[in-house]
């Protein structure tokens, strides 16, 4: 096996650091742990990790500003935490070189998850003999990791409509448009309902986290 991945979790609460360092370390990653701003640019300068866990409200420095200037000489992927969920600080936090964005209260499930993501995609492994979703539009058909996927159409053409794009978010109103052929009406949390049904599937064929990703107050992504 190969060395395990860093991963600098900066946090000043430290039973919420000892949780996720608990979590990462179960995933197969090797967590560091800070409590103050002012070390982080120190630390990833003399050691760089794989990813770092920031907080946004931090002794010292705030982490909007950390990422500012780790931005200067690191891509070192970022993911930020934070209690506060406006939409500002949410744009702020990306605009200066997040790769992705966590709101408090949170899983340490998801955070690990979130990680896996992220590294995923800057590392992504070799390609596979064979995608794990294939879908036939013409047949209605979905298979993944060689299941074949008993969806009702409605299941089917949000599906479909994420995995033309993986990567993408997709905002509850833009899946909304495709999902039905009549006109009916509709709320946005429809989605959320035939969502949960769609990964509750994709978990039974394939036990593990599914790859439709909530995407807090924006949609939906498939990675």
């Amino acid at each position: 096996m190969g060395t395990p991945q860093q991963i600098l979790i900066v946090e000043d609460e430290p039973k919420l650091a000892a949780l996720l360092a608990d979590y990462l370390k179960a995933a197969g990653y090797a967590p560091r742990h800070l409590a103050d701003g002012l070390a982080v640019i120190p630390a990833v300068r003399a050691e760089p990790p794989d990813l770092i866990l920031l907080d946004l409200m931090l002794p010292g420095r705030d982490g909007l500003d950390i990422c500012r200037e780790l931005r200067g000489f690191s891509n070192v992927p970022v993911i930020m935490m934070t209690a506060r969920v406006d939409e500002i600080d949410r744009l702020l936090g990306l605009e200066l070189g997040a790769d992705d964005y966590i709101c408090k209260p949170y899983s340490p499930r998801e955070v690990v998850a979130r990680c896996k993501a992220v590294l995923r995609r800057l590392h992504p492994p070799e390609p596979a003999a064979a995608p794990a979703l294939s879908i036939d539009a013409d047949a209605w058909r979905a298979r993944y990791h060689g299941v074949e996927l008993d969806l009702t159409p409605v299941e089917f053409r949000l599906l479909r409509t994420l995995a033309r794009a993986p990567g993408r978010v997709f905002s509850r109103e833009q899946l909304l448009d495709g999902l039905y052929d009549d006109h009916r009406v509709v709320t946005d949390r429809t989605v959320d309902s035939h969502v949960k049904n769609l990964r509750r599937k994709l978990e039974q064929a394939a036990p593990g986290e599914p790859p439709i990703r909530s995407i807090y107050g924006v949609g939906y992504r498939f990675d």
